[in-house]
């Protein structure tokens, strides 16, 4: 995110970006969220502190990518329900298609509380080359890579439980 509080975060700006180029593409933008007290989702579809929404035109009305939430109205078995999701909870973006996309740090909190209960707390999204993933190798450490050598091969989301 950003070094200093008084920063804005890119995420709500990457979000919106990520979800013109699925659009302009015809792809399905997707969005990961990690799932606390804050976020207003069917807690039916809730697994393991995670839900995947569809974020895509046809499936939402309504939608506002903004600075702080996204909220949009969708339909989840013909009921249609609010939803609003603070952006730190969103933990990643991609295009059901073809799994391109962002993954994003967990929310502050959902971090500390990781760190003290590694067990219990949900793991998210990684990103692995489609060659790791293609040879089953284990994903990469919660470290951020060595800028000075980066992964070889296009990245791709992989979820990791």
């Amino acid at each position: 995110m950003s070094g200093t509080s008084d920063t804005p975060s890119t995420r709500p700006y990457l979000l919106r970006a990520l979800h013109a180029w699925c659009t302009d593409n015809g792809f399905t933008p997707y969005v990961a969220v990690h799932v606390d007290a804050s976020v207003q989702v069917p807690m039916e579809y809730v697994d393991n502190h995670e839900i995947v929404l569809n974020i895509g035109i046809e499936a939402t009305s309504g939608l506002k990518i903004g600075n702080e939430f996204l909220e949009f109205r969708a339909r989840f078995r013909g009921v249609s329900r609010e939803i609003v999701v603070p952006i730190d909870h969103v933990v990643a973006i991609y295009a059901r298609e073809n799994g391109q996309g962002m993954a994003f740090p967990m929310p502050t909190d959902a971090a500390r509380a990781e760190g003290a209960n590694e067990a219990s707390a949900p793991r998210g999204l990684r990103l692995a080359t489609p060659e790791a993933a293609e040879a089953g190798a284990p994903p990469a450490p919660d470290e951020p890579p060595d800028p000075a050598h980066p992964p070889s091969g296009r990245p791709s989301l992989k979820r990791v439980k």
